[in-house]
């Protein structure tokens, strides 16, 4: 991290600084769709209000869920380990996060 960015000093604390404004950030974003979503659903008549408090996931449901929130962690694990300067793509990761999605594809 440059000077520039280094607005606490230490770059372990501007690390997990970077990683609290992920989680907010996608947490926003998350909960404002899936109360429009819910909001929308309910207008429509497809839904009760309240009803998806009681959803329970097929396997294949879950399977998919538990895909979306591995590849979240890894991204806001991304942020923790990386090495370098935060200010462009890091090619270490850059080149394993493609080697992972190359293998995953050809599955």
């Amino acid at each position: 991290m440059t000077q520039e960015f280094d607005f606490f000093g230490n770059p372990q604390v501007s690390k997990l600084f970077d990683l609290v404004l992920e989680l907010g950030m996608d947490l926003h974003v998350a909960n404002t769709r899936i109360r429009a979503l819910e909001m929308q659903l309910v207008r429509n008549g497809d839904l009760k209000a309240g009803e998806i408090d009681s959803f329970r996931p097929t396997d294949s449901e879950k399977a998919v869920l538990d895909k979306t929130r591995d590849e979240f962690m890894d991204r806001l694990m991304r942020i923790i380990t990386e090495v370098g300067p935060s200010e462009h793509p890091l090619r270490e990761q850059w080149d394993a996060a493609i080697a992972k999605r190359s293998a995953s594809d050809k599955k």
